[in-house]
């Protein structure tokens, strides 16, 4: 007997998409192996959560007891790892634009006894800022490193005038005390791994939900899934997507645990809500999908779009520039994003510890998208029967 007349419709598309991905090994690779393939690369990118030994030079013009000891300093910071001694500025600069160091330190002729007798005695240094990342550690770390050396003139000049009592008040007449709040150790991990690991899920589920569809078009097998389906195009898709979404919520939950269990992630939020809103972003995502499939059914086109728009929603997340910054078109752009709304909520949770009460406008947007892809099934139905997608390359 036919499974289609022993099955409900529904149960009869499920199981036949279940076949089609445990048929292939395609499907466990991209829909198993990739992503627990990025989880753990986003786990571990950062390693102790600070960028340590950058490759730097040092230009040495002086060479006396003083630049000696500055060298020394710059050494031991471990920012920094001083690869490369050059003996003068333009091989350190054609160093930096080889990218065999990311910067260099330069240290003048006389700077020993310009900075003796009181004169301009002047350190430079030069760093790669293409990388923003490698650049902003490289100037904090030059400025922390070489502040003592710019007072040390001063001290001098105040220790010969018999004033080496006052010497420490007048430099530093206001002591700083930082106290960086939710992260204390400025580790990456604790604001990056969680937000960039979502960021590149929800392009692989963009890209493997246009595929799960679009190729029951590519491969004329469209008429045979709706035919499962009774022709009904909400119980085909509902069928065929739900294997996929079961397999990311249970991949996104993991991923929680590994950020917040495993690593030791602050979080202040409810454990309940983040993977509530995790599922409800993985629904909205694969809506997005669908949505955009249905636009135009033809997945040799629309895969490129998807990869644009999962491209787009990385810059427009807010992990890496912060969303009411951006230009009012820009920013109003990013809400067409589920990965946008879930970072928001995500941040709210982990620095704030919000609940509910500040997470429901966000969730209520992503509810929308299920809203968007549904309401274009239609179209998406009287595409497969039409027959006119199939021979797009």
């Amino acid at each position: 007997m036919d499974e289609s007349q022993t099955y409900s419709p529904f149960r009869s598309v499920l199981l036949r998409e279940w076949w089609r991905m445990t048929s292939r090994r395609l499907y466990f690779g991209v829909c198993i192996v990739l992503p627990l393939f990025t989880l753990f690369f986003m786990a571990t990118i950062f390693g102790n959560g600070q960028m340590e030994n950058i490759p730097i030079g040092i230009v040495d013009q002086d060479n006396t007891a003083t630049s000696r000891t500055i060298v020394r300093n710059i050494s031991a910071v471990p920012t920094f790892k001083v690869t490369k001694h050059f003996v003068n500025e333009a091989a350190a600069r054609e160093s930096v634009q080889k990218k065999e160091i990311y910067g260099y330190l330069s240290i003048p002729p006389q700077f020993e006894q310009n900075a003796i007798t009181g004169k301009n005695a002047t350190l430079s240094y030069y760093y790669h800022y293409a990388l923003m990342s490698v650049g902003g550690e490289l100037m904090a770390a030059f400025e922390t490193s070489l502040a003592p050396v710019a007072l040390s003139p001063v001290v001098m000049q105040a220790m010969a005038l018999g004033e080496q009592d006052q010497i420490t008040t007048f430099l530093l007449p206001v002591q700083a005390n930082n106290h960086p709040i939710y992260n204390p150790s400025l580790d990456y991990s604790v604001y990056l791994s969680q937000p960039f690991f979502f960021v590149l899920f929800q392009v692989l589920i963009l890209l493997i939900t246009v595929y799960a569809v679009g190729i029951e078009i590519k491969f004329r097998t469209a008429d045979d899934w709706l035919a499962t389906a009774k022709g009904n195009i909400v119980t085909a898709v509902l069928g065929k997507l739900l294997p996929y979404t079961i397999i990311y919520i249970l991949i996104g939950w993991l991923a929680n645990y590994v950020m917040f269990g495993i690593l030791h992630i602050p979080f202040q939020g409810s454990w309940w809500l983040m993977n509530i809103m995790t599922v409800l972003f993985i629904i909205a995502t694969q809506a997005l999908g669908l949505f955009l499939f249905s636009l135009f059914p033809a997945i040799s086109l629309v895969i490129s779009v998807v990869s644009m728009v999962g491209s787009l929603g990385a810059t427009l997340s807010g992990v890496t520039f912060p969303v009411p910054n951006m230009y009012p078109l820009v920013r109003d752009a990013s809400n067409l994003f589920p990965v946008r709304h879930f970072t928001e909520m995500m941040q709210t949770m982990l620095y704030g510890g919000g609940g509910f009460i500040h997470l429901w406008p966000s969730a209520v947007i992503l509810c929308i998208f299920p809203l968007l892809a549904l309401s274009l099934l239609p179209h998406l139905k009287r595409a497969i029967e039409s027959h006119k997608y199939e021979n797009i390359k």
